[in-house]
């Protein structure tokens, strides 16, 4: 029997997101589109004219909200129209449009930066005691100064902007090979009945209980990114390339160290959390033993890394998993948890089911003026559950930023910040479901769904990021990048993580890079998630204890959106992620998740 994704007509309407909310129909948006040129030359019309006085800066900063917030608005209507439909050619240019468009805005602003520098801080600081309105944007202009040694001249400024549409092409050939032209071999179970393998639908499979078919879904799922390893190899060459020439242009000493000192981040925190990793790889290694063990298999492969273990797997379909989501929740107060139940249930922030077409993974956009929208391809299960639990931290970040900032820089935060917000969630409802639900069965269930989560923000993104500085500096010493020595890069790394517990296939392992056509090309991104599930556990902890203000202090944080540096924004929560602690205080919480479910598979058996 074949097993059919549906079409997007198929999706119910009430499964879907509320796009209407920013464009009522996409001749709507292309309105909005066409009236952007007009837009344009009044931004234009600054040129030369900001250091006239802080009415002037002030009226040009004004503008500057003004137009990017219609270009939020355009962009995130299209590409959230393209993420649930990549295979209709009519959103998929509204998509490159998009994108084309911000260049252009990027472009056309290029002269804005190097004027501030040139009026001259000091000056700035006097106009800002002047003018009220001014000095609320005092945190831009720190961050402006800050940074101002990489600034260029407007000229090259101007350029950088023109060129970031088609920097933008190795990293969309790369999503569209994956998303729109793959198509996979069906996976089969051991009753002979086949499956769609989708960007969709894979997850699912890999998390079946039919041993025969997750390993023909994983199999065919990378089998395919190896036929095209070196299509997507010389994709990702090419977006490692451009970090590495704009970190050149800007005057930065590294790629690594454009990324750091452009979002304020000590390079330290990235080494940090790399030693942190490597000196706790034998978590993983006592982990790999026990799920073997709880699998009762001779030998544990890739397939088997998302294998259920409780015998009687949690039906959660979505209401109910929202309800639970909410209980969790609870103790940010009843506000909080109000505003998440409306979105999810009655406002359509979320795109709920899979489709064909719809894009890998999951993940909450918007702009100031929108929703805050979720994508997933939600199972009725624990992992459902917990990824939704996730995006809607996300979710609720962003709202209560856009609530409480009124410049529109304040309302976007890094995600070095947002993974805490999104983790917390999770750490939140896991607290929440253990001390709700004694069944054994149960609890291993909720272990399984916890190092299901911890394995890819704390396995695989560590090991990503240890990948990602291995081929940067590569590229920097002027070395290529082949598809097979990426291959067999990554499978070193992954070799040393799994250590002599799972029989590991070297180029089915070593391909993972190519299955993360975002994520890959942001420029040092991904150790990001690491640190991010570190500050949210660190932050639970102290909310779990009833740790006096906790709880303020964290509902404070989520407000201060992009008002503060990230480091500080954090202090804000009562957390210090420039130090190791956070991380060694979550590995803490990784290890007693593995002797729990040490204890509960020894019962078990």
């Amino acid at each position: 029997m074949k097993q059919k994704t549906p079409t997007r007509a198929e999706i119910a309407v009430e499964h879907t997101w509320d796009l209407e909310y920013i464009f009522k129909t996409q001749d709507d948006w292309q309105t909005a589109v066409e009236s952007l040129p007009k837009i344009i030359e009044e931004i234009s019309a600054f040129k030369g004219t900001l250091s006239q006085g802080p009415e002037q800066l002030l009226a040009y900063l004004d503008k500057n909200d003004e137009i990017f917030t219609i270009v939020g608005k355009i962009f995130v209507y299209a590409s959230l129209s393209y993420s649930v439909d990549t295979n209709n050619q009519e959103v998929a240019n509204m998509h490159g449009q998009a994108r084309a468009i911000f260049g252009q805005v990027s472009a056309a602003n290029a002269f804005g930066q190097p004027e501030i520098i040139a009026i001259g801080f000091d000056t700035i600081k006097e106009w800002m005691d002047q003018n009220e309105g001014l000095a609320k944007h005092r945190h831009s202009f720190d961050q402006l100064e800050k940074q101002q040694q990489y600034v260029r001249s407007a000229e090259v400024e101007q350029v950088l902007g023109m060129v970031q549409d088609a920097f933008g092409t190795a990293s969309a050939t790369h999503g569209i090979l994956a998303n729109t032209d793959f198509q996979f071999d069906m996976a089969v179970d051991q009753d002979g009945n086949e499956y769609d393998i989708t960007q969709g639908s894979i997850g699912g499979l890999l998390h079946d209980k039919d041993r025969e078919l997750r390993r023909t879904a994983f199999e065919n799922y990378q089998d395919l990114h190896l036929q095209y390893k070196n299509t997507m190899a010389n994709a990702l060459a090419a977006g490692v390339k451009q970090n590495v020439f704009n970190a050149r242009v800007r005057g930065y000493k590294s790629a690594l160290d454009a990324a750091m000192q452009g979002t304020h981040i000590p390079e330290e925190v990235f080494h940090n959390l790399i030693n942190t990793f490597k000196d706790n790889l034998p978590t993983w290694h006592k982990y790999w033993d026990v799920r073997r063990r709880a699998l009762g298999v001779d030998a544990l492969h890739e397939y088997d890394i998302w294998a259920p273990l409780s015998r009687n797997k949690p039906v959660v379909p979505y209401t109910k998993a929202v309800r639970w989501i909410a209980e969790g929740m609870q103790p940010l107060g009843d506000e909080y948890v109000s505003v998440l139940k409306k979105g999810a249930l009655e406002n359509r922030w979320v795109d709920i089911y899979p489709n064909q077409g719809k894009r890998m993974g999951a993940f909450s956009s918007g702009v100031k003026g929108t929703h805050p929208y979720i994508m997933v391809s939600y199972t009725d299960d624990l992992f459902g559950l917990s990824t939704l639990a996730h995006e809607l931290g996300h979710s609720m970040h962003s709202y209560l930023s856009w609530e409480n900032q009124d410049v529109l820089s304040y309302t976007r935060y890094g995600l070095f910040v947002a993974e805490v917000a999104s983790n917390f969630n999770q750490a939140l409802v896991r607290d929440y479901l253990f001390k709700t639900q004694s069944d054994p069965e149960f609890q291993i269930a909720i272990i399984e769904e916890a190092m299901a989560n911890f394995y890819r923000y704390f396995f695989i993104m560590p090991t990503l990021a240890r990948f990602e500085l291995a081929i940067h500096e590569r590229v920097e010493q002027g070395k290529s990048l082949s598809a097979d020595y990426l291959i067999d890069l990554l499978a070193g790394f992954y070799k040393e993580g799994f250590g002599d517990s799972l029989d590991m296939n070297h180029d089915r392992t070593g391909i993972i890079w190519a299955t993360f056509h975002t994520h890959l090309y942001a420029n040092f991104y991904v150790y990001k998630y690491a640190t991010g599930i570190s500050g949210a556990h660190a932050i639970a902890n102290k909310i779990i204890n009833g740790e006096d203000g906790a709880v303020d202090n964290y509902l404070n944080f989520l407000k201060a959106g992009g008002s503060l540096y990230p480091l500080d924004a954090l202090n804000v929560a009562g957390i210090d992620l420039a130090s190791p602690q956070p991380v060694e205080e979550t590995f803490a919480v990784l290890a007693s998740l593995v002797e729990r479910l040490d204890k509960l598979v020894d019962l078990r058996n």
